[in-house]
């Protein structure tokens, strides 16, 4: 087992990554947790104020927590580096601050979405531009709204990594009272997981939005668990971890609340807005917008069948009204429920 470290290092100062820093503030005391920020005066406000208004409003951050916009001194001597930024911007990031990395640290991924153009993994675009091996790389995921967890409202998350005692290090660093994660090897379950429900969100909120009632959202949220799952199985995750946390718990949670980033903007979407106007709305990135077409890309080559996420690309693109998705979801071919190569 590694031992604990006395610094980590938290990349991105938005609402999860805030809230994680937060995590592991409280979850090992004794612990630096310097917090990235892109924008110095975020950083610094920070530092004044133990609180980030912008993103976590309301909610007081541990004094241990240190934000700072200088890249290297964030990283250095960091045992543990923690990414939560925009997955479309991952790989440029990783490229630039690849020196400034300790050679013995290990890196989890809070992100959840798909590279546009290579239609990789966050964990697969870490280990390509930082070089390292399945032991120095975890993913953390589960039906964890930020702001929730800020408040300190209990959750269960799932910490994967290929070597188990990494997963267990890993977790081990953040369980405060309000936190429990659990650990698993399957990367690949636990990540697409995390990624297509924020796809079936946006399909959730976009009935919502067009007042559609419980029993579509209830419908195409279950449909829309057995087309994770077919994707996940195609690429070797296991149907265990659908079931689990990081599959039907994640799904459900950003599903149904309006705290969803992927779920609000479906919403925006059902009443008119562009994907364009939907950015300009909200302070903060709706993966499910960036790696729809991905996602859909990735089915294909595959040869998995992903309805819902089809429409939702169409949508997107324009080519579908957000009045059609609802009905359209629905009027496929009859066929045996359960079956996830159907």
């Amino acid at each position: 087992m590694r031992p604990q470290p006395s610094v980590v290092a938290v990349l991105g100062a938005g609402s999860w990554g805030t809230t994680f820093a937060k995590i592991l503030a409280d979850g090992t005391p004794g612990l630096t947790v310097r917090l990235w920020a892109r924008r110095p005066e975020i950083a610094a406000r920070i530092n004044s104020s133990h609180r980030n208004e912008a993103y976590v409003p309301g909610i007081d951050l541990p004094e241990s927590i240190v934000a700072d916009a200088d890249i290297k001194r964030v990283l250095d001597g960091a045992r543990l580096v923690v990414l939560a930024i925009p997955a479309q911007s991952l790989r440029a990031q990783l490229h630039e601050w690849r020196p400034f990395l300790d050679s013995e640290a290990v890196v989890v991924s809070l992100m959840k979405g798909l590279e546009l153009g290579t239609d990789a993994r966050m964990s697969q675009v870490i280990a390509e531009e930082w070089g390292l091996g399945p032991d120095r790389i975890a993913v953390i995921s589960g039906p964890n709204l930020a702001m929730e967890i800020a408040r300190e409202e209990p959750t269960a998350s799932v910490v994967a990594s290929s070597a188990p005692e990494v997963a267990s290090w890993v977790a081990g660093l953040c369980t405060p009272h309000y936190f429990r994660p659990y650990t698993n090897t399957d990367v690949v379950g636990v990540e697409i997981g995390g990624i297509v429900k924020n796809i079936i969100a946006l399909a959730v909120g976009i009935c919502e939005g067009r007042e559609l009632g419980d029993n579509t959202k209830a419908s195409v949220i279950t449909r829309g668990l057995a087309e994770t799952t077919r994707l996940a199985l195609a690429l070797g995750g296991e149907a265990e971890t659908m079931a689990g946390l990081a599959g039907l718990g994640d799904l459900v949670a950003t599903c149904s609340s309006p705290l969803s980033r992927n779920h609000t903007a479906g919403r925006l979407l059902a009443r008119g807005l562009s994907v364009e106007e939907v950015a300009r709305e909200m302070t903060q990135t709706a993966e499910g917008i960036k790696s729809c077409a991905a996602v859909q890309n990735l089915a294909e080559q595959l040869g998995v069948d992903m309805p819902i996420t089809t429409a939702v690309k169409a949508v997107l693109d324009g080519t579908l009204l957000v009045d059609r998705l609802g009905p359209l979801l629905l009027s496929r071919e009859l066929k045996a429920e359960g079956e996830y190569s159907a």
